[in-house]
């Protein structure tokens, strides 16, 4: 799920917000504050209803232990880090309600994790995943904009962890946990919900819907080119755009805009390359295919993110060293009397 719909500064176009009396830095700006509650609610309520209707497959205490595991995470690494930075932590000053909102990314990777992996019993698996998806926001940062931030989905990071590390006692949820319970209409239903909801947050909060058609568009060709050059079945490859965690990895999880680009066509490419990797993975028979493919791309991009600020760093050095150089020389050649020249003088000589 987006997790910093989810993470610091996910609006890269949006104003940064006031810091607050008595407090560390704002972290998010304030329209993703609103995004960010509009979505802990709205995936809250999912799982109650999933736990209660709809038929989830995770023991009914498991969420409450991702929750605590997620938010001791988030408050112990951001008093380290506020302790190393020199400056008060982000949820101080703001009381209960900068807490809150300080802990929304933490509250919706939790229960997304928990939400998209089965790990039979092992309980300690879904908290490792749990805590790496948190603690690698702290890790996996580059600069941007003079500002490192984390490039890694954070959930879709824990589940692609779990996946790699526990691959006899980790896989994804079984899609019909979502829908097991209901009817085909009310299974339809639920899409729907999804589908409306998720495209109404990223057109008017995250403005992710630029990614969203990169992926959608990509996905679609994928699907053809596989069924052109391999043999797939074109309907087989397309039918799991009707399910309900296709819906939901393309509204909430590959949108996260705090590990996504802001702009139109960055954003595009970005939708592009998720689905231009999945469909390699898809080809060489690899399993979870939509994780790693987010995984990878997000890796690139930090990857990315890194060469172009070593290559501004190397530019800047160079041109100081070029500046440093030129004053040297001009201070080291004698004045020249008043109303000459250095051509005149070179004239004078030959």
């Amino acid at each position: 799920m987006p997790d910093d719909k989810k993470t610091a500064t996910a609006n890269d176009n949006a104003a940064p917000a006031e810091k607050k009396a008595g407090g560390g830095p704002p972290r998010h700006d304030p329209k993703v504050i609103i995004a960010l509650r509009r979505f802990a609610i709205s995936i809250t309520i999912f799982n109650i209803l999933g736990y209660t209707v709809l038929g989830f497959e995770q023991p009914w205490t498991w969420p409450f232990v991702a929750l605590f595991t997620a938010y001791a995470t988030e408050i112990a690494l951001e008093i380290v880090g506020a302790r190393v930075e020199g400056r008060a932590p982000r949820f101080a000053g703001g009381g209960v309600k900068g807490m809150i909102e300080f802990l929304f990314p933490a509250h919706i990777t939790a229960l997304a994790l928990n939400m998209l992996i089965y790990v039979n019993d092992r309980i300690w698996v879904m908290i490792l995943g749990v805590f790496i998806a948190v603690s690698a926001k702290w890790v996996l940062r580059a600069p941007v904009r003079g500002k490192l931030r984390h490039y890694m989905n954070p959930s879709n990071f824990g589940i692609a962890m779990i996946l790699i590390l526990f691959p006899a006692w980790g896989s994804i949820a079984p899609p019909y946990h979502f829908t097991e319970h209901v009817n085909d209409f009310v299974s339809w239903l639920i899409v729907g919900i999804i589908l409306v909801s998720g495209t109404m947050l990223n057109a008017m909060l995250t403005q992710r819907v630029w990614l969203i058609m990169g992926w959608l568009i990509f996905f679609v060709l994928q699907a053809v080119v596989r069924g052109v050059l391999f043999g797939t079945s074109i309907p087989a490859a397309l039918a799991m755009a009707t399910g309900v965690a296709f819906v939901l990895y393309t509204n909430y999880m590959v949108t996260d805009p705090g590990t996504t680009p802001s702009k139109p066509f960055p954003q595009f490419v970005f939708g592009a390359g998720v689905a231009i990797v999945y469909g390699f993975l898809m080809v060489a028979h690899i399993a979870y295919g939509l994780f790693f493919a987010t995984a990878i791309v997000c890796l690139i991009r930090g990857m990315f993110l890194w060469s172009l600020h070593l290559m501004e760093k190397h530019k800047a050095q160079q041109t100081a060293k070029d500046e440093a150089a030129e004053k040297a020389k001009l201070e080291k050649e004698p004045a020249l009397p008043v109303g000459e020249t250095w051509q005149g003088r070179e004239a004078k000589a030959a």
